[in-house]
């Protein structure tokens, strides 16, 4: 469960994290996350997320939402049959906890912008 999201800063299930991170649906947090353009979200910067086989992806864009995801990352998350919601962070974070309660839900969240 997201306990805190502020910038630069979330805590996850009592631990606290400074950088982007990934989700995955078994609970696991990756940080240190990097997208390939910056403030761009591509489908390779999800790839091993997809692999984990969430029904649904949170994206968190950012505290203000900068980090803008590419058009075709929705269209192939669809093909996967994988739904795929990106807002701004404190959104998303309450959509990963809301979801996560009845699905597979995974997350990535860029902490700053």
């Amino acid at each position: 469960m997201i306990e805190r999201c502020a910038f630069g800063h979330m805590v996850i299930d009592g631990t606290p994290y400074r950088s982007d991170l990934i989700i995955y649906p078994d609970g696991k947090v990756i940080d240190g996350w990097r997208r390939r353009k910056g403030h761009r979200l591509c489908f390779e910067d999800v790839g091993d997320l997809v692999e984990s086989a969430p029904e649904v992806i949170v994206a968190g864009t950012g505290m203000s939402g900068l980090v803008i995801p590419e058009k075709e990352l929705e269209g192939e998350m669809s093909r996967r049959g994988i739904k795929f919601m990106a807002s701004p962070n404190e959104k998303a974070a309450e959509l990963y906890n809301q979801l996560s309660a009845a699905k597979k839900v995974g997350a990535c969240f860029h902490l700053a912008c």
